[in-house]
């Protein structure tokens, strides 16, 4: 591990695309669903993140779940072959979203070398909890944090806000990990050491907002 990354105490993670697997829901009705399964999820994914960054601009907050549902139902209209009978079903296994396969092992062998361990996420609490608790990691987790106390989203600074006051920890001493590269850049220019886990070999942005490190997903973290 780098001298840089050594001086990181507290390591903070997103949740939905970096510990869990946004896909996962639709993927394990795909058969059910038809052969647009995957364009459903692509859109329902898109469309939960853009109602985020709308409510945050707007003022007009409504929590991460309610976001869920209304940008599933956006996705059913715009893939009307799509069954939407599984609507429930979907929702069911979006809240007990499964996590990476090497989620656990790194967390674990970070909380080893004596890490402080969070998520920070757009995801409401109740989300969270559900996740964090199916895939059997709250016990490596010092904090689960949510936005929702917040009544707003990332990128705001008031989110990343949130890590400093419960850690008393100094951007510079947070290694902030996210798959989504619009979260990076916000904890970028907010301070943190910041680390891109680009699982899908996405095209770099926001190049004045650059990472520290982009890897291809967590176990790189221990390389580093």
């Amino acid at each position: 591990m780098s001298a840089a990354q050594q001086d990181c105490a507290v390591y903070v993670f997103d949740a939905y695309g970096t510990l869990f697997d946004v896909h996962a829901a639709v993927r394990k009705h795909a058969d059910a669903l038809g052969p647009n399964s995957a364009l459903l999820s692509e859109i329902w994914r898109a469309k939960q993140l853009e109602y985020s960054w709308v409510r945050s601009l707007m003022g007009k907050y409504k929590d991460f779940w309610t976001l869920t549902e209304e940008a599933l139902d956006f996705a059913f209209d715009k893939v009307p072959d799509a069954d939407r009978s599984k609507r429930e079903e979907l929702l069911a296994a979006y809240h007990k979203l499964e996590a990476y396969p090497e989620v656990r092992v790194v967390l674990e062998q970070l909380k080893a070398q004596g890490k402080s361990l969070a998520i920070l996420s757009n995801g409401s609490p109740a989300m969270l909890e559900a996740a964090v608790e199916g895939n059997g990691l709250s016990d490596l987790l010092d904090h689960v944090l949510s936005v929702d106390e917040l009544h707003t989203y990332k990128t705001s600074e008031a989110v990343y806000d949130l890590v400093g006051t419960v850690f008393r920890a100094f951007p510079e001493a947070v290694s902030f990990q996210s798959s989504n590269r619009w979260d990076i850049a916000g904890a970028s220019a907010y301070g943190f050491r910041t680390v891109w886990i680009n699982r899908t070999a996405q095209p770099d942005e926001y190049r004045d907002l650059s990472p520290a490190a982009q890897l291809h997903d967590l176990n790189g973290l221990l390389m580093l």
